[in-house]
């Protein structure tokens, strides 16, 4: 197998499918971005919360996440655990041209359009799906006549599987978000809800009555990143979400909180590797 490094920071992929089943200490952080295909996320071992969009998912075991193509994304792993996952990239066209009318990306679409982007197997789904990622394992190591056409029908499978469990979806437990510091959730909370007003350290520290030094050490420990990175991921998520709806850049940028379009558009390039002119 491929290392996911082996392929562009834009997101391109170059076959029809990859599939990665990855065992490491440490996995690869990378700031908000997307891609140009769609991506399944399942977790087997580890704990990573996953920000999709403007959601944010403490994956278990067996988790799944679909990502569809354009979706912004961004893991933050706990490195001080093995992490095992498996993932696969998936070129929509391919699919659809090997099985005409059999609708097996529609669970991407489901999610998009609900704003759910995390399902959560049953026990015997659990079962299924350890069977099938095994079988890929195997498959992958084949090369006797028609393992690739082996390798594809256990990809359907998992696609049907998936599927199934889009339909069958119930809308995520409150224990599927990570449980932060009751000061630290007022904080997200009004962050979240006020993109465009200023939001400087001080100002959020002295909102939940703490000082800014100890308001700064305890939200980098529940959220891994800093205030300033946070509130800069959420304007930028949220100015995306605008462009992709058809609202201009520039309104886009200003309603997200940036005062100046030049920052704003460096920023915005930084982290998802295109203009907002090329995201709309």
């Amino acid at each position: 197998m491929n290392s996911p490094s082996s392929y562009s920071r834009e997101g391109y992929l170059t076959e029809d499918y990859h599939f990665f089943h990855l065992r490491d200490t440490a996995g690869q952080e990378r700031d908000f971005h997307f891609h140009e295909f769609d991506k399944i996320v399942i977790l087997l071992a580890g704990r990573v919360d996953y920000m999709v969009e403007r959601m944010t998912y403490a994956l278990r075991p067996w988790d799944v996440l679909l990502i569809g193509h354009h979706v912004i994304h961004k893991a933050l792993i706990d490195q001080s655990r093995p992490y095992e996952r498996v993932i696969l990239y998936l070129d929509r066209k391919y699919i659809d041209r090997a099985m005409p009318g059999a609708g097996l990306m529609e669970c991407f679409d489901r999610a998009d359009k609900l704003g759910r982007y995390l399902l959560t197997p049953p026990p015997e789904e659990q079962k299924m799906l350890a069977g099938l990622i095994e079988s890929l394992d195997r498959s992958h190591a084949d090369s006797a006549f028609g393992a690739q056409a082996l390798r594809s029908t256990f990809l359907v499978q998992l696609l049907i599987l998936v599927n199934r469990l889009s339909l069958a979806d119930a809308p995520p437990t409150e224990d599927a978000a990570p449980q932060y510091d009751p000061k630290i959730a007022s904080t997200l909370s009004y962050i979240n809800e006020n993109l465009a007003s200023p939001l400087t350290v001080e100002a959020l520290a002295e909102r939940v009555y703490l000082s800014k030094y100890h308001f700064m050490r305890l939200f980098k420990a529940q959220t891994g990143t800093t205030v300033h990175a946070y509130v800069r991921q959420r304007r930028l998520l949220y100015a995306a979400q605008r462009i992709r709806q058809g609202e201009s850049v520039n309104k886009a940028a200003a309603d997200s909180g940036f005062e100046e379009y030049s920052t704003f558009f460096r920023a915005f390039r930084e982290s998802f590797g295109v203009s907002p002119g090329q995201l709309k």
